[in-house]
């Protein structure tokens, strides 16, 4: 559906060149939900803006749905941006227009006419929950009304690809939640490839079905997000995991239980789908004489399944400790003894 090879895009500034992109080859399938995550100047952006053509590649190629959209030009790529859409996190809607006449906008640019028009536009309007405010302008809207209104204008040329450039990120977060869960029933629905640019491990771990993790413009770390979850390889890819799974109360907790109880083992326990429902500790107290002290717990649920994270105190003689990791470790429970 999408492909990038070798992508790489550089600008000149007054102080010399500023590589943004940096030799990024990756696939998207067609349906899938891909997630961009990285901090600021991390190249994600610029990524987002070449996939629908708004920057033009350094070197490399980007191509959806076998069109070469980096070669296009003209009226070719205009065609192609058409199969492209994309919301932005400041909606960027036209205040002195209502929801249907935002929503219809593009399809006036596209010389449809206007009774097609308006059927589509009521279709839209149910379809991201705003019906009844089709008259409402801009200013009547709250946050997350005006980002569906810009979902629905994103939708109204029937598009193969939506891009969503940190569109919840001007939003609390519940009104993030319903954005996204919008945003995974269009998926479904339509059979819409989704890609989304973020600093929020919670938007990807919520609707992604797969990540890449940029940093210094190059994808360092691309997989399945529970996987990602599970096992993340680089610093960043760590520090954007425990966003969601540690909080600085554990951390606290487990500096006061070391100086409460110098005896015993501290061990961070990793459960992954079907996993999180097994009595897997009601088994090891049964099976060993430990004493088992529950210090913080979490379960994060993807599109792939659940992940939890348990962290235990571990008390008994070492080889009772010894026997009872090696058990946890037999029911493929991924254990990590916390110095």
């Amino acid at each position: 559906m999408i492909e990038l090879k070798e992508l790489s895009k550089v600008f000149d500034t007054g102080k010399g060149s500023l590589k943004a992109v940096d030799d990024v080859s990756l696939s998207i399938s067609s349906g899938e939900i891909f997630g961009i995550i990285g901090y600021s100047g991390a190249g994600k952006s610029t990524l987002i803006r070449l996939l629908n053509g708004l920057e033009k590649p350094t070197s490399g190629s980007v191509t959806i749905s076998g069109q070469n959209i980096s070669a296009s030009k003209g009226q070719d790529l205009r065609k192609a941006r058409q199969k492209v859409s994309m919301i932005f996190q400041h909606f960027n809607l036209l205040w002195s227009r209502t929801v249907k006449e935002n929503i219809e906008f593009p399809l006036e640019i596209a010389g449809v006419p206007k009774s097609k028009r308006n059927a589509r536009v009521l279709e839209l309007v149910e379809l991201v929950g705003l019906a009844g405010r089709e008259n409402a302008y801009p200013s009547q809207l709250s946050g997350g009304q005006k980002q569906r209104v810009g979902i629905a204008r994103a939708l109204a040329n029937d598009p193969e690809v939506l891009l969503c450039d940190e569109a919840t990120s001007a939003l609390d977060p519940q009104t993030t939640d319903s954005i996204l869960e919008l945003l995974v029933d269009i998926n479904k629905r339509l059979g819409l490839t989704i890609v989304l640019i973020t600093h929020e491990m919670h938007v990807i771990r919520k609707i992604c079905h797969r990540v890449a993790v940029m940093e210094g413009g190059r994808v360092v770390e691309l997989g399945d997000v529970l996987t990602v979850f599970q096992a993340p390889q680089q610093e960043i890819t760590k520090r954007f995991v425990a966003q969601v799974t540690d909080t600085e109360d554990s951390n606290e907790t487990i500096k006061h239980l070391r100086e409460l109880y110098p005896t015993g083992e501290l061990v961070k326990l990793i459960f992954v789908g079907d996993q999180t429902e097994q009595p897997i500790l009601t088994k090891l107290i049964r099976k060993y004489p430990v004493d088992i002290n529950i210090v913080h717990g979490n379960i994060s649920h993807t599109q792939r399944g659940a992940y939890g994270t348990l962290i235990i105190q571990i008390k008994g003689t070492q080889p009772e400790i010894a026997q009872a990791l090696a058990f946890l470790n037999e029911e493929s429970i991924q254990t990590e003894v916390m110095a």
